[in-house]
C-alpha cells in the first residue's frame, strides 16, 4: 500500500475496511496493555522488581502513539479542527504525562508526577472512538439533560425533605442523627438504595419512614431509566436517516467517532433540545 495521505487517512478513520479494521484492533490492545501497564506499576512490590522493564514498556508505548497522532494530523485534510476535538485532545492527552515527567523528576513534585502518572490511565478514553454506541449514549444524554436537571433537582429536594423529617423523628434518642447533614446524608444512601448500614433509624416512626423512602427509592431508579431510553431511541433514529455530512455534504460517513475527515465537522452536532 502507498505510503500516502488517502491511504494512512484510509486505514486510520475508516473502520469499514480490512486494514483499518486490523489497525484498531491492534491500537486497542495497545492502549489496555499500557493501561495495564501504569495499573501494575503502581503496585509497590511489582514496582520494586520490574520498575525498569516497565519505564521501558511504558516509552515504547508513548512512542507509539506519538506516532499515531502525528499521523492522524498529518493525514486529515483540517488539522486544526481534529486537534481542538474531543477525539483530538483524548489523543494528546494519552501521550503528555509520560513527556512532562521528563521536566517533574526532582523530588520536591513528586506528588506532581505520580499525578501526571495517574493520567495516562486516561488512555482507555480512545476506545471510546470505536465504540459507536457510546456516541449515542452520550447525544442521549445532551438531548436530556434538562429532563435529568429537572429529575435531580426534584431528588434533592426529597432527600432534605426526609432527612429532616428524619431528624426530627430520631434526633433526640438516636446519635447517629445527630444532624441534618447526618440525616440527609442517611436519605441518599436510603432513597439511592445502597444501605450502608453505618446509620440506621431506631423508633418505630423512623423504621415506618425508612421503609417508605426505600420503596420510592426502587420506583426513582426508573425514572432517568425512561428518560435516556426514549431519547436513545430518538437519537438512533435520527443517524439511521442521515446519509451525508451536514456541513460539506459528502455521501458514505461511515467513520470513525463519526467525525468528518473532509471538513473537520461533527456529523451530528446539534442534538434537539428537549422541554
Amino acid at each position: 500500500m502507498a505510503f500516502d495521505k488517502d491511504s494512512v487517512r484510509i486505514v486510520i478513520f475508516e473502520a469499514d475496511t480490512p486494514a483499518g479494521k486490523r489497525f484498531d484492533v491492534a491500537l486497542i490492545i495497545c492502549i489496555l496493555l499500557s493501561v495495564l501497564a501504569v495499573m501494575l506499576d503502581s503496585v509497590a512490590s511489582i514496582h520494586a522488581r520490574y520498575g525498569d522493564w516497565l519505564y521501558r514498556i511504558e516509552w515504547a508505548f508513548t512512542l507509539l502513539f506519538s506516532i499515531e497522532y502525528a499521523l492522524r494530523l498529518w493525514c486529515i485534510q483540517h488539522t486544526w479542527a481534529y486537534a481542538r476535538s474531543f477525539y483530538g485532545l483524548v489523543d494528546l492527552v494519552g501521550i503528555i504525562p509520560t513527556y512532562l515527567s521528563l521536566w517533574l523528576a526532582g523530588s520536591q513534585y513528586f506528588l506532581v508526577v505520580r499525578v501526571i502518572r495517574v493520567l495516562r490511565v486516561f488512555r482507555v478514553l480512545r476506545m471510546v472512538r470505536y465504540v459507536g454506541e457510546a456516541e449515542l449514549i452520550a447525544e442521549a444524554l445532551l438531548a436530556s439533560r434538562r429532563k435529568i436537571t429537572v429529575f435531580v433537582a426534584s431528588i434533592v429536594a426529597l432527600v432534605v425533605i426526609f432527612g429532616s423529617a428524619m431528624f426530627l423523628i430520631e434526633g433526640g434518642s438516636n446519635p447517629n442523627f445527630a444532624s441534618i447533614p447526618d440525616s440527609v446524608y442517611w436519605a441518599v444512601t436510603t432513597m439511592t438504595t445502597v444501605g450502608y448500614g453505618d446509620i440506621t433509624p431506631l423508633t418505630t416512626p423512623g423504621r415506618i419512614l425508612a421503609t417508605l423512602i426505600m420503596i420510592m427509592g426502587y420506583g426513582i431508579i426508573a425514572v432517568p431509566t425512561g428518560i435516556v431510553t426514549l431519547e436513545l431511541n430518538e437519537a438512533n433514529r435520527r443517524r439511521a436517516n442521515t446519509k451525508t455530512c451536514p456541513m460539506c455534504s459528502a455521501e458514505g460517513h461511515a467513520h470513525e467517532a463519526s467525525f468528518c475527515w473532509r471538513c473537520g465537522a461533527n456529523l451530528y452536532p446539534n442534538p434537539p433540545h428537549d422541554g
